[in-house]
């Protein structure tokens, strides 16, 4: 539907940015594989732990991926580092198949006060704020259920900088981390799930999307929906 492609649109089209002409690339945990309608990088490639007809790598665990060392100028990530159970050894993992300044593309949930309470609402998914994401043995989802997400994690991992650079200083750099504010994203009517939305043209889901915006703006940790951040291998 129109609102989901408008939501998609603003998930992948930032990411060309950051994306050359010639760079080899890939996105780990892609589901349903959207990323190819908007990523114009002719190398572009889609993974997946699972065997879907149109991945180009199949049953792929985003914790050890098989691939040779620096493999790859980017990788995306979208909405999946909530799903890991050892965000740790996925961290470490894009770090080894990236080349030297290659960059991780990622694109998550801002778990503020209203997508929690969206989320206990909707049932779908969850969040578990006293998880221990730097642990290599214990998970921080369920790790027997591959669609089990803790939307914490994308918080644990970026918003303690302390945490972060004893972890992951030495891997990569923050480039870009931006926090978003877009009401579309809960009027899409789901990307592999199915809820409730309500059609509206792309005109009418912009202006909203600026509307909600200038409101929420200055209230991110109440009304923030979305974020994306690019590390750059150092």
């Amino acid at each position: 539907n129109k609102n989901l492609y408008f939501v998609l649109k603003k998930r992948f089209e930032w990411m060309n940015e950051y994306i050359q002409k010639d760079d080899i690339g890939i996105e780990v945990g892609a589901g349903p594989g959207f990323s190819k309608e908007f990523i114009l990088n002719k190398n572009f490639k889609i993974s997946d732990f699972a065997d879907y007809e149109h991945l180009d790598y199949k049953n792929i665990d985003a914790h050890s991926t098989k691939f040779k060392d620096s493999s790859f100028d980017y990788v995306i990530a979208s909405h999946m580092v909530h799903h890991m159970p050892y965000p740790i050894k996925f961290f470490r993992e894009m770090y080894r198949i990236l080349k030297k300044d290659g960059k991780l593309i990622i694109y998550e949930e801002y778990l503020s006060v209203l997508l929690q309470f969206i989320l206990m609402i909707m049932k779908h998914e969850g969040f578990d704020w006293t998880k221990d994401i730097w642990n290599e043995s214990v998970p921080a989802i369920d790790d027997e259920d591959s669609w089990s997400g803790n939307n914490a994690i994308p918080h644990l991992v970026f918003d303690d900088m302390n945490a972060f650079n004893k972890n992951l200083g030495s891997y990569f750099k923050i480039e870009h981390d931006k926090i978003l504010h877009e009401l579309s994203y809960l009027n899409s009517g789901g990307v592999t799930s199915k809820t409730f939305y309500i059609p509206l043209n792309y005109f009418f889901l912009n202006i909203l999307d600026k509307i909600y915006s200038f409101l929420s703006k200055p209230f991110p940790k109440i009304f923030a929906i979305n974020r994306r951040l690019v590390l750059r291998k150092i």
